[in-house]
Formats: C-alpha cells, structure tokens, sequence
C-alpha cells in the first residue's frame, strides 16, 4: 500500500473510530498571503454516523446542501448553522456512505495574532473553543466544503493514536434528535474543550 493509500484508508474507516483517532491531530489552513499557518490540535470532535442516527444530515440521504458528506472519507464538509456560522467536518468512510465527524474544538498552536483578528480579538482561551469559533479563527468558510485534507493548504495531519485512558467518550451536544448517542469524543482534562468533557 502506497503513503497515499494509507491516508486515504485512515479517513476511510466508520466515523466513531476517525472522531476517537482525530484527537490530537493537528487541523492546518495555510490562508493565502499568510507567512504563518494557522494551525490547532484537535481535542473535541463528534461522530455523525452513516445510518440510524437521527441528528446526522446525512439522515435523509444526499441534497445539494450535504452532499460533500457522501464524498470518500478525507475531504471537508462545511455548513451553515442558524443562518449565522459555519461548522467545519472531516468526512468520513467510503463514497456514498455519508459519516462525517464535526470538529468541536481545537488547542490553538500557531497563527494566534490572525485568529484572534477573524475572533475579534478574543482571548486564547476562546479563539477555538466551538464549532462555529474554529471556522472563523482559521479562516474557513463555504469555499471549503469538499476540500481535500489530506495535503495542500487545509489538511488534517494524523499522528499517533491517544491511548483510550486519555479520552472522554460523551453524548453529542445541542442536538434536537440523537442526542443521548455516546458519540462525542474529548481530550481527557484539556482546558480547550468547547464544554467540559
């Protein structure tokens, strides 16, 4: 199998599994005109599965509006929440099976200045504690919906799996449907979290 092959194959697998081992991956936006990329460590993130899960978009099948989610895992799903921020997902699984995994909230690393200028000038602590914060704080918007990750200017970048010991496993936060479902995945004790873990 080739490199290429290997991380195609890791963002290809059921999106509980990719929402446990993207914690403590780095999320990376090299934004364009900026020496610095803005770069964070993911430590919260939420599985939306591929069927039987009331909450997860893909619960009806594809639309115009999901179907980045239906795309082979390794590939962004951006949408708009309340008419008002975007969410940023790693798509998840093979074509066609609709998984994706929201990123909840990141340990900011580098490119604080520009991330704090897109927040507002909030303070560290709230630069990418939230779905809607991380978009805005690394510069993100609809035109990275269905954007490849696994290289060029927005990527996710996998290290070694956290042992278990290290996460917390919770329900899913602010869902009508689906709620009760164990599917939200946490840094054990990181200060980042969007709620407490």
């Amino acid at each position: 199998m080739s490199d290429h092959e290997r991380v195609h194959a890791a963002f290809s697998r059921p999106a509980p599994d990719l929402a446990r081992r993207l914690i403590g991956a780095l999320l990376v936006h090299q934004v364009p005109g900026e020496a610095e990329p803005r770069a964070g460590r993911i430590v919260e993130t939420e599985a939306y599965l591929a069927s039987g899960d009331p909450g997860s978009h893909s619960w009806r099948g594809q639309t115009p509006r999901n179907a980045s989610m239906f795309a082979r895992g390794g590939v962004a799903y951006v949408y708009r929440i309340y008419g008002l921020h975007h969410c940023f997902n790693v798509v998840s699984g093979p074509g066609g099976s609709g998984q994706a995994v929201l990123v909840r909230a990141l340990e900011p690393l580098t490119g604080l200045e520009a991330m704090a200028r897109d927040r507002g000038g909030h303070v560290e602590r709230l630069l990418c504690s939230g779905p809607g914060r991380i978009v805005q704080a690394l510069g993100l918007g609809p035109e990275h919906d269905g954007a490849p990750l696994t290289g060029g200017p927005l990527r996710v970048q996998l290290g070694e799996p956290l042992p278990l010991q290290r996460l917390t496993v919770g329900r899913r936060i602010g869902l009508g449907r689906g709620e009760d479902m164990a599917l939200r995945f946490c840094l054990r004790g990181s200060p980042w979290l969007s709620r407490p873990g």
